[in-house]
């Protein structure tokens, strides 16, 4: 498991967590929870992309 999916779960599982929720504060800590995790996959994806872009770059000018 990646951090990704498991950012990604950790998401889902405060989402549902929300849904189920009867307090309202409870809910409100549980949308809060899953937009934070849902940010870390988001930005952790955006890194490893970056990261792939960078090495290709490096390979590509070694190459030349």
């Amino acid at each position: 498991m990646s951090a990704s999916d498991f950012y990604l779960e950790r998401a889902a599982a405060c989402a549902k967590e929300a849904e189920n929720a009867t307090l309202e504060n409870v809910r409100k800590r549980n949308l809060n929870a899953a937009a934070v995790w849902q940010a870390m996959a988001d930005r952790f994806l955006w890194m490893e992309a970056a990261r792939r872009d960078r090495e290709a770059e490096k390979a590509d000018r070694s190459t030349i």
